[in-house]
């Protein structure tokens, strides 16, 4: 690529010596507008998509199980052991000595 390549293409986005204000407000808008327009119809077909019961993107063809039911009962196991030592402590089984007297 030479320098005029360049200089070619800088000239081509030159404002000139008078400046348009109006067109490059005019040029921002439109521009914005389609962008808007696409959001907002990419939004409506999405929601009608998922409120039709589709998916968007690829269906998951199965998921496995959020839970291993084991854990969830050595968990269980846990927290009984816990209340079992917090009664032991309520009944009078154990002794709290407080330091602080």
């Amino acid at each position: 690529m030479n320098s005029s390549f360049f200089s070619g293409l800088t000239n081509r986005f030159r404002y000139g010596h008078q400046l348009n204000p109006a067109r490059d407000w005019l040029v921002l808008l439109t521009l914005w507008l389609i962008l808007f327009a696409g959001v907002v119809g990419w939004n409506a077909w999405a929601f009608d998509t998922v409120a039709g019961g589709g998916t968007i993107g690829a269906a998951a063809s199965s998921t496995p199980p959020i839970f291993n039911q084991s854990s969830l009962d050595s968990i269980r196991v846990i927290f009984d052991t816990r209340v079992n030592e917090e009664l032991k402590y309520t009944t009078g089984v154990y002794h709290f000595a407080d330091p602080s007297q």
